[in-house]
């Protein structure tokens, strides 16, 4: 997997929409880095949030 990725390869990695991760970015639920105007992810740090998320389910 590339190390850093866009708002639509995210999207897709996690399989919700675009307008989805956008919401997330605007309400800074997720990890994300601003270079001007576009908006990247860090794999690691995307990897890391999701196991902080994560709940065991019974």
């Amino acid at each position: 997997m590339k190390k850093i990725l866009t708002v639509s390869e995210l999207a897709s990695y996690l399989q919700v929409s675009t307008d989805s991760i956008y919401a997330m970015v605007r309400e800074k639920q997720i990890p994300h880095i601003r270079v001007r105007r576009r908006i990247l992810f860090n794999t690691e740090l995307i990897e890391e949030w999701m196991r902080s998320k994560a709940q065991i389910s019974i």
